[in-house]
């Protein structure tokens, strides 16, 4: 039976994670894939073996406190193949990197446009080639709105139905080109119905734009 390698987490927070591996002889992470961009800091010397996609084999050279740094999206499960040595490494996960805390901004600017029915600011959160598929409609992706001018058309439609409504208890994730915001939305309806569910919306970027807002949104049985 395989021994896993030893995962001891020293840093966790919306920044930073920080990770002792601890590999006995012949021990191993398992398949994984890194989702943000990471330094790793030697705390041995050796040799780690790293299996890659497609049965390709390759080794990573430790020197204690020489440092390298990796990005985004790197697959492989990483060996210690000494029948001997153990081997420790540091991995440094930057958590919050720079294109993802961009994005996120934009997700919140949207968020807070909405609230201020600021159809100017809500476009501006919006890529040139843009689309809005609502929570509901004929087809199984609701309506689908496609270009800036139906975009910003059905952005003003909602402030038309709902005079008074408010998005909250927002919370907002991006991983690669993918945003995910929740929300509690509560509004008032012109013929006085009101309206309070929690819902999301799926992003997909380009660089640091909305290009597509995906609504969903629970009904209310």
């Amino acid at each position: 039976m395989t021994e896993v390698a030893e995962a001891v987490v020293h840093i966790d927070d919306d920044r930073f994670k920080v990770t002792e591996w601890r590999f006995a002889p012949g021990a191993e992470t398992g398949w994984h894939r890194h989702g943000h961009d990471y330094v790793i800091v030697p705390l041995t010397d050796g040799t780690l073996s790293l299996d890659l996609p497609g049965g390709g084999k390759a080794e990573a050279q430790l020197r204690q406190g020489v440092p390298y740094s990796r990005r985004e999206g790197v697959e492989h499960n990483v060996i210690n193949g000494s029948a001997t040595a153990p081997l420790a490494f540091l991995e440094v996960e930057v958590m919050d990197d720079a294109t993802a805390h961009r994005r996120r901004a934009t997700m919140e600017a949207l968020m807070t446009a909405f609230n201020s029915r600021d159809l100017d600011a809500l476009m501006a959160c919006m890529a040139e080639d843009c689309a809005f598929h609502s929570a509901a409609g004929p087809g199984a992706e609701g309506v689908v709105h496609r270009g800036r001018a139906a975009v910003r058309a059905a952005y003003a439609a909602v402030f038309d139905t709902f005079p008074q409504a408010e998005w909250g208890k927002g919370a907002h994730h991006v991983e690669g080109d993918t945003g995910l915001s929740t929300w509690q939305f509560r509004g008032t309806t012109r013929d006085g119905a009101v309206v309070d569910v929690r819902g999301c919306d799926v992003f997909t970027f380009a660089g640091d734009l909305i290009s597509l807002k995906d609504s969903y949104r629970k009904a209310r049985g």
